[in-house]
């Protein structure tokens, strides 16, 4: 069974770089405390680690 990320918006984007607020709007996070879950991938992961200050991040099944 593939495991999946839930990732929720902690920070805001404001007077964030660009391309950090590209990927948080990527990864489907619009608003603080918005949550998603997403496939556990290398690319997801990627994605997570260049926005870790804005995020927080659980492993669900």
């Amino acid at each position: 069974m593939a495991k999946k990320l839930e990732i929720t918006l902690t920070r805001s984007v404001i007077g964030r770089k660009q391309d950090q607020r590209r990927t948080v709007e990527a990864l489907g996070l619009n608003k603080i405390r918005k949550t998603v879950v997403l496939e556990d991938t290398p690319s997801t992961r990627g994605m997570v680690n260049k926005v870790s200050h804005l995020v927080s991040v659980k492993e669900v099944q």
